[in-house]
């Protein structure tokens, strides 16, 4: 079998960056094409020299001409971006697998779209979470084994599915009320350059952004937890209190997420840690760690491992769970490959790895 090639869109950012890390020693998939908009006729080492297998590729302009003819396109471009290009993909490349990391296709209501983005909505695309529990008792791994559409998750949505879709489908908690407070690493925020992301603003700072019901994740969150439960993605009864908050480090998110117990249930920590086993137990990309040990994120850095870990704070009546992943890995390029090669037919896990770096 002959190896697929693949095209990357944007490819000179942290995003665009970290898929053509991965690939790089991939065996099935083979990066011909890199693409960039300011950096088009640069040499791609000039912008990520950390990609000595690339280094010598020119890049090329992002359009929808030199996109087309690959088997793989993925689109690592600023929300709002990737939908033009898509579009024009759309008559010429009907059998490539597009692969979308902004959030321009992951919203199935319109309304929401517009609320947040303040634009058109592009469309809806298949949700490239594969872990990710829906109603039925199946998961969205299932939808990604037909689609030529993906749109990959951000990378605080996945941290807050995984961690309260089990709940949530197993009735442990109330839908509203839910509580979620992030801490971010910079690399988040994209490479483009902002005053704010300086290492003379962010060291020795920590600033929280997109408060009270204002972030655009906002709706996505809901989205996700009310196909969880069954519910309308955009009417359902889920409501979530979402503050990221930006944090001195390059990379990683620590998740720690907050519910009220169902009917005001007195819960067991053993009876929770339960449900996320059955949840989780086959997904190599889901770890829940052992009783007493807490997700940090340098034990995620360069992994596509989501750490768990559940408790029971007793005196507030709350479950509070923490969840701790790679941004760029398991919240973006990582998942954006898994849901990949479910949809080409290669085994989920080829190529991604599960182990983190240390120190």
């Amino acid at each position: 079998m002959s190896r697929m090639s693949v095209a990357v869109s944007g490819a000179t950012g942290y995003a665009g960056g970290e898929v053509l890390r991965l690939l790089s020693s991939h065996p099935e998939l083979h990066v011909t094409t890199a693409c960039g908009h300011s950096s088009a006729g640069d040499r791609l080492a000039v912008h990520q020299p950390h990609l000595l297998a690339y280094g010598d590729m020119i890049v090329k302009p992002s359009t929808a001409e030199v996109l087309a003819g690959h088997d793989v396109v993925v689109l690592a471009l600023p929300h709002g971006a990737s939908g033009e290009i898509a579009a024009a993909l759309a008559e010429t490349s009907r059998e490539t697998l597009i692969i979308d990391l902004a959030a321009d296709h992951r919203l199935i209501s319109p309304a929401a779209w517009e609320a947040f983005y303040g634009s058109d909505h592009p469309g809806t695309w298949t949700y490239g979470l594969p872990e990710m529990l829906l109603a039925d008792g199946t998961k969205q791994r299932e939808q990604l084994r037909s689609t030529r559409r993906i749109a990959v998750p951000g990378c605080n949505v996945t941290a807050v599915t995984l961690g309260l879709g089990p709940l949530l489908q197993a009735g442990l908690i109330e839908p509203t009320g839910l509580n979620a407070v992030l801490a971010n690493g910079v690399s988040g925020a994209g490479k483009a350059l902002k005053p704010h992301l300086t290492a003379a603003e962010i060291l020795g700072n920590a600033s929280p952004y997109g408060v009270a019901g204002t972030h655009r994740h906002v709706p996505e969150i809901e989205q996700n937890l009310n196909l969880a439960l069954g519910a309308d993605p955009a009417e359902g009864p889920v409501r979530i209190s979402f503050t990221p908050t930006l944090i001195p480090v390059s990379r990683g998110i620590l998740a720690t997420l907050s519910a009220v117990p169902a009917g005001g249930a007195q819960l067991t920590r053993e009876a929770v840690a339960e449900v996320y086993a059955a949840a989780y137990a086959d997904e190599p990309f889901v770890h829940m760690l052992a009783e007493g040990t807490w997700p940090q994120l340098s034990a995620t850095t360069g992994s596509n491992t989501a750490h768990l870990q559940v408790g029971i704070d007793e005196r507030a009546g709350r479950i509070v769970t923490v969840v701790a992943l790679d941004n760029l890995v398991r919240g973006t390029a990582g998942q954006a490959l898994q849901s990949a090669h479910l949809a080409l037919g290669l085994p989920e896990a080829t190529g991604l790895p599960t182990g983190g770096l240390a120190p």
